[in-house]
């Protein structure tokens, strides 16, 4: 009896945390690949089971094919620029310079602030004529510019939001690790007379990428996850060339009231992150760690 009840307790303690898991994640993600399948219905007209019909619109939906190549830009340019950003400013902060606690500080300091905030902010570096880039380049002859009304320049300016934003983050976990390496390492490569270049390269970037999986899998979710900054800067524009995919999905859902499309982009874009996690997981975990 004793033994049963030993074998009963993980399981009664995982309960609370398993329903919360079910009730939120799960069955969300099973309802909507259902309401991907049906059509939205109207007045007196119930839903009608259409199968694929929503993602046979995908393919001649141009918006989606503009908000996945946008969103794959977004994710290749600011996931590896947060990471060294991160890196680099922990390597900082980590050495013996003078006032590096206030170094940290202002390192970390845009993490704190909420995102409207920060596109506030930056909705005033970007501003032409009076904006604080504009204000600057003027200053070397250069003319005013609209970053966030040219599409050439629209999405980079989002992606630079982002990465100011998510650098201070990632640069916590990076110091933490930093701090966890033994220091004899550095010792002994100072005797052999390694330079700092190749110590990093050979001793401390192995040492830390168990660190950088973790990081590049938050910092690739945030990047298909964050609108805020989209809504606030440029509202997808100009001309979609801002449009990443979960604000086309918002836009769907809630400005053009089609759930049931809405809900197909999204099974898209749980697709798309599985398949991510899948390589995180399945094949980089495997070889990350230094030997």
């Amino acid at each position: 009896m004793a033994r049963s009840r030993f074998q009963l307790a993980p399981w009664i303690l995982l309960l609370p945390a398993t329903v919360l898991l079910v009730a939120f994640t799960h069955y969300p993600a099973v309802m909507t690949m259902v309401k991907s399948l049906y059509r939205l219905p109207k007045g007196s007209r119930p839903a009608k089971f259409v199968g694929t019909e929503h993602y046979v619109s995908m393919i001649n939906d141009p918006v989606f094919w503009a908000s996945l190549k946008n969103s794959m830009i977004y994710a290749l340019g600011t996931v590896p620029m947060a990471i060294g950003l991160s890196m680099l400013m922990a390597i900082i902060v980590n050495s013996a310079i003078k006032g590096r606690s206030l170094m940290r500080m202002f390192f970390f300091l845009p993490t704190i602030l909420p995102m409207i905030a920060v596109a506030n902010i930056w909705l005033f570096f970007y501003t032409p004529s009076y904006g604080l880039i504009d204000q600057f380049l003027s200053l070397f002859g250069f003319e005013q510019h609209n970053w966030l009304g040219d599409p050439d320049t629209a999405l980079g300016s989002l992606m630079v939001t982002a990465i100011w934003k998510e650098a201070g983050f990632f640069m916590i976990f990076y110091l933490a690790a930093l701090q966890q390496m033994n220091p004899t390492l550095a010792e002994a490569a100072a005797l052999e007379g390694a330079g700092r270049w190749y110590f990093f390269r050979r001793v401390t970037f192995p040492l830390l990428m168990p660190t950088t999986l973790f990081v590049m899998i938050n910092a690739i979710i945030n990047s298909f996850r964050l609108i805020d900054h989209v809504i606030v800067l440029t509202r997808g524009g100009p001309d979609n060339a801002s449009t990443i995919l979960l604000y086309y999905i918002y836009m769907v859902a809630f400005r053009y009231w089609d759930t049931a499309y809405a809900s197909a982009l999204t099974m898209v874009l749980l697709v798309i992150l599985a398949g991510l996690a899948f390589i995180q997981f399945g094949i980089l975990d495997r070889k990350i760690h230094y030997k």
